[in-house]
């Protein structure tokens, strides 16, 4: 193996466990918070904080407008020459706070139009302020994620102390918002002490923001703002339609544990943009390939005992987890559980081939696709199921997304590689929900249970991928043996 291949390696594994220690940190968090607000804020407070949050989405991914991807892969192709990326980064700075201003200007608007929940937009100013400061994507393409975790995880931890130490009842509900607001704002401003590290002098003259990067930015921004429908949408659709806030705060919890598995899942595809970037500007074709499938592996790998966990485990887990009164996020999250296995392969195949490879605008078609199939979805079976038909939309449109973006990378994969990858997996994963169904009947709310089941599904789930021969088991036998 030559050493640049090495160092190439070693960079990926150290990023993947930059960005894995964050995501695990991401997914403790909820973990310690969510059984703590659930209780203090009922789901009555829990949804107007979904609720409104959904609609600052809107402001803040205007201000963003695609930046954050496009920026991470210019900066990852021009990597190697300092002064281009530092006159990159500036352009798209620039480019970002004008975004920003725009988008802050509208919201102060809404916030004057509004009758409802004006006091929490006001807080809420500093999600859209926050987009301005945000330069995670120049460190990402740089691969330095060290950086991104450190910030990362000092927010996360003010944030637990600041909410334990100040949200004490109900009516703490603005000052919970402005926790929540005001930390991101402040891990962004933090990540600005870094930049010295990495920028050279740029003459401020010979920088063209929106000539040249505009345009791009938009391609990027459009299959953002089409995401967006099917994962901020669904809230503010539930909220509009049945004018409930407790259905909201129902959807807000089960996402929230859906949304903790997919952080873990998809922190490998985060360091892989960056990684795959330069390959392509490399012209190395069969690497690209090789990690295509080898994601794939791996991902399914987790994704599966995820989904059939959920199955298994959610009517004893939510008593104890959310606390009284949260039965509804039950059935949530047997209709959500499959949503990770989904979007694996959208994800994989759009954060490793088609943003990558420079096909951002096309990729964009199949979220438009979705988008569409989702909203048309939303107004149909809202009406008729609640929050239950909201996830039934995501799911549809999720499945549509990964159908087109397997069409579209049909150079690269397709689906009998796909189905050669997954199945073993169902396989041991069908047993393992067996199992773990059968462990807890009858318990509801039994927190010893729950931790039973989880430990005695992993060790079912991998004495199955064994038998089975599963290709990942193999592949990770292989290289515990070569270290030996």
């Amino acid at each position: 193996m030559s050493n640049s291949k090495k160092i190439a390696q070693t960079s990926i594994k150290k990023n993947y466990i930059y960005n894995t220690i964050y995501q695990v940190l991401s997914l403790i968090t909820p973990l310690i918070t969510a059984p703590y607000i659930s209780r203090v804020l009922g789901s009555s407070g829990v949804g107007i904080y979904s609720y409104t949050n959904s609609i600052v989405t809107y402001f803040t991914l205007f201000a963003a407008l695609g930046t954050a991807s496009y920026g991470q892969r210019e900066i990852a192709m021009h990597r190697n020459d300092s002064k281009a990326s530092s006159k990159l980064f500036w352009e798209i700075e620039f480019l970002s706070i004008t975004t920003t201003a725009v988008s802050l200007i509208i919201w102060l608007i809404w916030i004057c139009v509004s009758t409802q929940y004006t006091a929490v937009y006001g807080v809420l100013t500093l999600s859209v302020l926050a987009v301005a400061f945000d330069i995670s994507w120049y460190f990402g393409g740089f691969e330095k994620f060290k950086y991104i975790v450190i910030r990362n995880t000092v927010v996360k931890i003010t944030g637990i102390a600041l909410l334990f130490l100040f949200v004490k009842k109900e009516t703490d509900i603005l000052l919970y918002v402005c926790i929540m607001a005001a930390t991101g704002l402040i891990g962004n401003i933090s990540m600005w002490t870094y930049l010295s590290k990495l920028l050279s002098k740029v003459d401020f003259k010979t920088l063209h923001p929106f000539k040249v990067h505009l345009k791009q930015t938009f391609l990027y921004f459009i299959p953002t703002i089409a995401t967006s429908v099917y994962t901020v949408l669904d809230k503010t659709m539930i909220g509009a339609i049945t004018n409930s806030e407790e259905l909201n705060g129902y959807y807000e919890q089960a996402t929230k544990i859906i949304r903790m598995v997919e952080s873990l899942l998809f922190s490998l595809n985060t360091v892989m943009v960056s990684r795959q970037s330069y390959l392509f500007a490399e012209g190395k074709t069969d690497e690209i390939k090789e990690k295509i499938d080898k994601s794939f592996e791996f991902l399914f790998a987790l994704a599966v005992p995820f989904m059939f966990g959920i199955w298994g485990v959610a009517e004893n887990f939510v008593p104890w987890f959310f606390g009284n009164g949260y039965k509804p996020v039950v059935m949530l999250l047997y209709l959500m559980s499959p949503l990770p296995l989904v979007i694996c392969i959208s994800n994989i195949m759009g954060s490793q081939y088609l943003t990558p490879s420079g096909q951002r605008a096309r990729s964009s078609k199949g979220i438009i696709v979705g988008a569409i199939t989702n909203f048309i979805l939303n107004l149909i079976l809202i009406h008729k199921f609640g929050a239950n038909g909201a996830t039934i939309a995501s799911l549809a449109a999720e499945c549509v997304i990964s159908v087109v973006y397997v069409h579209m990378s049909k150079e690269f994969i397709n689906w009998h590689q796909i189905w050669n990858a997954l199945y073993k997996k169902l396989i041991a994963g069908f047993v393992m929900f067996l199992g773990v169904l059968f462990l807890g009947k009858g318990y509801q709310g039994n927190i010893i249970i729950s931790m039973v089941q989880v430990v005695l599904g992993a060790v079912i789930y991998g004495i199955m991928l064994i038998v089975l021969k599963d290709k990942v088991i193999y592949d990770a036998f292989r290289t515990i043996r070569r270290r030996e």
